[in-house]
């Protein structure tokens, strides 16, 4: 009987997408979801699509990176916890925050939004990557779905 090994070698490249504002927030602690509203909001700002983003965080709770995972519909995002995850794994975060848009700047959670919400929750705990929040972006404000309890 034979054997083979495959290797797989994962690569990160830069986003060929300019967001000035952004610069230097890299490394941002994240204290509460006021911390990556006030930072972060560029990512979301006049998008007329949902954008879904997920906040790698090392176990001090710094911003190790970000990856923009999908961009859907004006009022639908899919996003797979096997998307959601790959990127934590690689850039071997602790925990996980994510966030996404709602260009009709209605904050409020949509079923959709919870049920991914609890999806990703269970599939963080199986493979030890906590989710600590889902963060919900409209024009101005936010709403942090840990806050609400319903994480």
């Amino acid at each position: 009987m034979r054997y083979s090994m495959r290797t797989v070698t994962w690569k990160f490249c830069e986003t060929t997408e300019s967001l000035p504002d952004l610069n230097g927030k890299k490394k941002l602690l994240v204290r509460e979801p006021q911390d990556i509203f006030d930072n972060y909001l560029p990512l979301f700002k006049n998008q007329v699509r949902e954008r879904f983003v997920v906040f790698w965080l090392n176990s001090v709770n710094r911003v190790l990176g970000f990856e923009v995972v999908t961009e859907g519909i004006l009022n639908s995002s899919l996003a797979h916890p096997r998307e959601v995850f790959r990127g934590a794994v690689v850039s071997t975060a602790a925990s996980i925050i994510i966030a996404h848009n709602h260009p009709s700047e209605n904050t409020e959670p949509s079923q959709e939004d919870i049920s991914i919400t609890k999806q990703l929750v269970e599939a963080g705990k199986i493979i030890g990557i906590p989710v600590h929040d889902h963060i919900i972006f409209a024009s101005e404000s936010f709403i942090s779905m840990a806050a609400l309890r319903m994480i």
